[in-house]
């Protein structure tokens, strides 16, 4: 599972859920592409394309604030549209939301978590069980 690419989508007010999301996604061997890794002068919305562009799974924290951002609903839309996320998009429910896309609701790798230690666990179960049916394939085709 290493090299997996994960890119979070969250409200600034819940920054601080990110940060230690992100600290034990890092921790289970993935690669978390940081928000303020973008400098002051960067173009953002560039920035954040190409993040999205290079994921290979998409977090996305579910609060009040998070669905009133622009940036997370387009950040949705983006992951929704696009094949290659099937199975790789994680819904995260922080708070009680009732703005949530229904599309959101109807994912199987819908959580909620209130411990972003446990959320992390998770996440990285569901993307190693996602991992395995590919080595399995590639591996047979090598024989």
């Amino acid at each position: 599972m290493r090299g997996v690419n994960v890119f979070i989508s969250y409200a600034r007010k819940d920054e601080a859920y990110a940060a230690k999301l992100r600290d034990g996604l890092v921790g289970a061997g993935l690669h978390v592409w940081e928000q303020r890794d973008v400098s002051p002068g960067d173009n953002w919305a560039r920035a954040t394309g190409k993040a999205l562009d290079e994921a290979d799974a998409v977090v996305v924290l579910l609060s009040p604030d998070s669905m009133a951002s622009d940036w997370v609903r387009r950040e949705i839309e983006f992951t929704i549209s696009s094949p290659r996320f099937k199975d790789r998009l994680i819904p995260v429910l922080l708070r009680p939301t009732p703005e949530v896309p229904w599309i959101l609701r109807e994912l199987p790798q819908w959580l909620e978590a209130r411990d972003p230690i446990a959320a992390a666990k998770s996440i990285a179960n569901l993307l190693s069980a996602r991992e395995r049916p590919h080595v399995r394939a590639t591996t047979r085709e090598a024989r």
